[in-house]
């Protein structure tokens, strides 16, 4: 019996062996340059940044006429990947939807057995976020498929229950069909209301809007704003300015730590897939170039506890493609 017990334990984990040589990987093995532009993604190509924002609810918005799948923590962007949706005849159901299912070693009980890797299934007849082949067009059948690197780091930081919401130019606004830096929807997949200032606003403060949950400060020299948002949802905006608006600042990760004496620092983070900082500022002198209007940070003050993250960047995150009137970047830009 023990000699049986024995040969059946090592055939099995000679099974397992073979079943995992098999397994298929699709697209590139690491992420790219968190800067580079979802346009300028190759087949197979992601990026990945978790760092920009730890903690917060997570939604993954996916682009049919762009063939990109966005994610987005705490209302923040933290990795784009190229995708391929559904195929004509089987296409990829446009709506929002939640995950329900999650199983990271999924075989399709329709299409002999084939592998579906990291599997997220979110709709009740089985459409799916998983692993899966991206020749560059819709081929799935109506499936999401992900680069198998991107949707296993997808997997492990995403909850059952997470927001998918897919859109197209026919069911959705330009804002979501291609969306900005800073998330156009919310948690609940809803549209994001009153991201502008307007005109007569040097900002804007709600925290009422998010009463909890993780905070994360963004800072654009590019468009001379900050934005605030706790739990996925903006409850702040102000302008903004540099005193040397025409040097870049990189792109930078800090977080806020409680030293022994219960005062708040600013601790630096590294950032996955960081972008080009060459001839940037340092940490040191970055937050002595940003001037914040002085009620604005008085009130921001409250929510900025040991844990919340603050990025800046010359980078836009502002939604700049929707036709809506903005200012741009000068010299000498309105405080």
């Amino acid at each position: 019996m023990k000699i049986r017990t024995l040969v059946l334990a090592v055939s099995l984990c000679f099974s397992n062996a073979v079943f995992a040589q098999k397994m298929p990987f699709w697209g590139a093995k690491a992420p790219v340059s968190f800067d580079t532009p979802s346009q300028m993604l190759k087949k197979g190509e992601f990026t990945w940044a978790p760092t920009l924002a730890p903690s917060g609810p997570i939604v993954v918005l996916v682009s049919l006429d762009e063939q990109r799948a966005y994610t987005y923590r705490n209302g923040i962007l933290i990795g784009t990947a190229t995708v391929s949706t559904g195929k004509p005849g089987y296409e990829t159901p446009t709506g929002v939807f939640v995950t329900k299912m999650k199983d990271k070693d999924h075989h399709s009980s329709k299409y002999n057995n084939a592998a579906m890797p990291y599997t997220q299934r979110f709709t009740n007849d089985g459409v799916a976020l998983h692993a899966g082949g991206i020749p560059g067009y819709p081929e799935s059948h109506g499936c999401v498929h992900l680069p198998s690197e991107y949707a296993r780091l997808l997997f492990g930081v995403s909850p059952v229950g997470m927001t998918v919401v897919v859109s197209n130019k026919k069911s959705s606004p330009e804002i979501v069909n291609h969306p900005p830096f800073l998330a156009p929807i919310t948690d609940k997949g809803k549209i994001a209301e009153n991201r502008r200032l307007f005109p007569n606003e040097d900002y804007r403060w709600e925290p009422e809007k998010s009463a909890e949950g993780a905070t994360s400060v963004v800072i654009s020299r590019y468009d001379n704003r900050l934005v605030v948002l706790r739990n996925g949802i903006e409850i702040g905006r102000s302008k903004i300015k540099f005193h040397t608006n025409d040097q870049p600042v990189g792109t930078h990760l800090l977080v806020a730590h409680e030293d022994a004496g219960n005062s708040l620092k600013w601790i630096s983070s590294p950032i996955t897939g960081h972008m080009d900082d060459t001839n940037a500022l340092p940490e040191s002198e970055l937050l002595k170039q940003i001037i914040i209007p002085h009620d604005f940070h008085a009130m921001m003050l409250p929510v900025i506890v040991s844990g919340t993250t603050l990025m800046v960047t010359d980078a836009p995150i502002l939604e700049h493609t929707t036709g809506v009137e903005m200012s741009v970047m000068s010299s000498h830009p309105d405080a």
